[in-house]
């Protein structure tokens, strides 16, 4: 059918175009709203047992590697929770970590060493410290909790072959040790392409790279290949994940504080 001018008053070619146009072109998602529509989409998968290699290389470029598993639990209404463990090297077998994460306040985390035979709270102080040695800091592994941060949106961006969103976020919590991280969230599954980290002082501390990304239970994208890069000392880390399993299901009570300094003393 041929359409013509005359047969549209504004407000009916207004009409048309809203037809016609994708949404994301009607509406441009405030920086609130990107922010929650990530959250949103990993949402809903229960709890997760994942294997991963953890790679730590100095800037010379020598290497050491780690093998772990992640126990993670998803908490509706509450930040989620997980459990590290370390299998090799023999050095650190048995190190473990147990994450509390909160929708607003600072986490609460425990590490358990196994020279030490004791599990310590990880003081709030404490939380932008190395974990293990590596170029990820406490506060880097907890869950992202919308609430946490204050947003704002800078000019979309290229990420590869996509369109990234690129989203800042400054802590609203106490004692972090970035003054903001800038998100690159691809527009087409709001998957987290790439992080930089921001000092005390504002400059460019980390960048992690995810890469990898592979589609579990048709909905839920996870990256195999996370990448933290320390800027300042050209030091970096590299997590691998060798496999992630969506069956199990977890209990809150195995990650409770008591639960979880019985079982790695055992």
């Amino acid at each position: 059918m041929k359409l013509h001018k005359a047969m549209f008053k504004p407000s009916h070619a207004a009409l048309l175009i809203a037809v016609l146009l994708p949404a994301t072109a009607m509406a441009a998602l405030t920086a609130d709203e990107v922010a929650q529509t990530r959250k949103d989409k990993d949402s809903g998968w229960g709890s997760t047992l994942s294997m991963m290699e953890m790679t730590l290389r100095n800037a010379q470029g020598d290497e050491s590697t780690r093998k772990l598993e992640v126990k993670t639990l998803e908490r509706k209404g509450e930040g989620d929770q997980s459990i590290t463990v370390f299998e090799e090297p023999f050095d650190i077998r048995g190190t473990s970590l147990l994450v509390h994460s909160k929708i607003e306040d600072s986490d609460d985390q425990w590490l358990y060493l196994p020279a030490l035979k004791r599990v310590k709270r990880i003081s709030s102080a404490n939380k932008s410290g190395p974990f293990v040695g590596s170029e990820f800091a406490y506060e880097d592994l907890s869950s992202f909790e919308v609430a946490k941060y204050d947003y704002k949106l800078l000019p979309d961006a290229p990420c590869g072959e996509l369109t990234c969103y690129v989203l800042e976020a400054t802590p609203r919590y106490e004692f972090t040790g970035y003054t903001k991280l800038v998100n690159w969230i691809d527009k087409e599954a709001f998957r987290l392409q790439k992080v930089e980290f921001y000092d005390r002082r504002n400059a460019l501390l980390k960048t992690l790279t995810l890469d990898d990304y592979r589609l579990y239970e048709d909905k839920f994208w996870r990256a195999h290949v996370m990448d933290m890069v320390n800027e300042q000392t050209g030091k970096s880390t590299v997590l691998t994940v060798e496999d992630i399993d969506f069956s199990p299901s977890f209990r809150a009570g195995e990650f409770r504080q008591a639960q979880f300094s019985r079982s790695v003393k055992r």
